[in-house]
């Protein structure tokens, strides 16, 4: 049994010759024999908790930053009147800190027989699964008196999904394929991978795409355009070991890493091209096999990063290559989300470059840091200056090792969190106008 504040508030106003000590009740608080005989009828005709039933229904994933309604359905089945306090319990990192919204408490009267449906809005922080926890009740008598206390489970889980912020970028970068489909009216330069038609010279053309026969017919030079070839196959390979766990600005480098992934996904997908996702440290965390229907894939590869997380262990870079090669069919572009930190990249990823680009075209996307570029301009104190020395060594050592990977035939990307998704995305395109693809 459990006393409730107004039980204390009358037991302290009511002071008359002790009659029960009640050492199991909040408090050990003494009432006199008229007050006890009130609180245990009141305690007895509130409804018990044991026999409730709890249902669940509402949504089943979100979107970081956004917001999800999931209903409790509570059923009465004793023949008393249920008034209650009830808390659905969710984990921390459902709601904002400080959050001002909606609260999982709930005041709730369910008369006999009869049910109600409550909802509690979460508004996770962070991706992952958020699994309901225990559902505590309080049931009152009808003076509110005393009541009855227990727990009860209702299972139910949310799926956090990526934000995508990046899906902004993808209608420019659409128009962009347009054009290189040939899909407009803008004349693509440059080679593609199949003909597709004859155009006068324009001063600026590859001399390679000159059609002698055609000119010999006619008395302009004519051109051959080339339309990019479609259903190539795009392996992206995301790197979840510990280079991955560093935050830039407010977000670890994967996150940043993942929203690359889904404008990629989306646009590559939209090309005609099949896409395929690696997640990798020391094992496999996350694979999504090649697919052909963009909403289809794009889905998948959501869903398989929603509960992806970084993991503070060395990236066995020989074991990635290796599942790289295994999946990827020859002449792929493979996509490498990782660091370019020079320790990691040349101890571990030069030495088996090789293999990969021996095979495929080779694409390396790593999260720089912007505040390493402040930290360069800083000047004024001699703290400032020992900053900026430091800061200038480190882009320094990042050129020097993005230019190794380039000798090698690589194409590095190297940008800030806001813009590694539309940079990755545009040497895309790039690679597939210049026929690479």
């Amino acid at each position: 049994m459990a006393l409730t504040g107004r039980t204390a508030l009358l037991a302290a106003l009511g002071s008359l010759p002790v009659g029960i000590l009640a050492p199991s009740w909040m408090g050990m608080v003494a009432v006199n024999a008229p007050l006890s005989l009130a609180i245990l009828c009141d305690y007895a005709l509130a409804a018990p908790v044991r026999t409730l039933r709890f249902t669940r229904s509402g949504d089943t994933s979100v979107r970081l930053g956004g917001s999800a309604e999931v209903q409790l359905t509570v059923t009465n089945t004793s023949r008393r009147r249920l008034r209650s306090q009830l808390r659905d319990a969710w984990p921390p990192s459902s709601w904002p800190e400080g959050a001002s919204g909606p609260s999982p408490r709930h005041t709730l009267t369910v008369p006999a027989g009869e049910q109600r449906r409550l909802t509690t809005v979460l508004r996770p922080t962070r991706r992952g699964d958020r699994h309901a926890e225990r559902i505590t009740v309080c049931s009152y008598g009808p003076l509110g008196l005393a009541a009855r206390q227990g727990h009860h489970r209702a299972p139910w889980t949310v799926r956090v999904l990526p934000p995508f912020t990046s899906r902004k970028h993808l209608p420019s970068r659409l128009a962009r394929l347009r054009e290189l489909d040939g899909r407009t009216s803008v004349l693509t330069r440059g080679e593609g991978t199949e003909f597709d038609s004859l155009r006068a010279y324009v001063p600026g053309d590859d001399t390679r795409s000159i059609d002698w026969r055609a000119t010999a017919r006619q008395s302009a030079v004519a051109v051959r355009t080339w339309r990019p070839e479609r259903d190539r196959h795009i392996m992206i390979v995301l790197d979840t070991g510990r280079t991955s766990a560093g935050r830039v600005g407010d977000i670890p480098r994967l996150d940043a890493a993942m929203d690359a992934t889904l404008l990629l996904t989306a646009l590559a997908t939209r090309a005609g091209d099949r896409v395929s996702l690696l997640a990798y440290d020391r094992r496999v965390r996350a694979r999504v096999q090649g697919r052909t229907a963009a909403g289809d894939v794009l889905a998948t590869v959501v869903n398989s990063l929603a509960t992806l997380e970084p993991e503070l262990i060395e990236t066995d870079a020989r074991g990635l290559s290796t599942a790289a090669l295994a999946e990827a069919p020859r002449g792929s572009l493979i996509v490498l989300l990782t660091t370019l930190e020079a320790a990691p990249v040349e101890e571990g990823l030069l030495p088996v470059l090789p293999q990969l680009t021996q095979r495929h075209t080779v694409l390396l996307a790593a999260v720089s840091d912007p505040r390493v570029e402040e930290l360069a301009a800083g000047r004024g104190t001699v703290e400032a200056v020992y900053e900026a020395a430091a800061a200038r060594q480190a882009q320094a050592d990042r050129r020097r090792t993005a230019d190794r990977l380039r000798r090698h035939g690589v194409t590095v990307v190297d940008a800030p969190p806001d813009n590694l998704a539309p940079a990755l995305s545009d040497a895309y395109l790039t690679l597939k106008s210049a026929g690479r693809l």
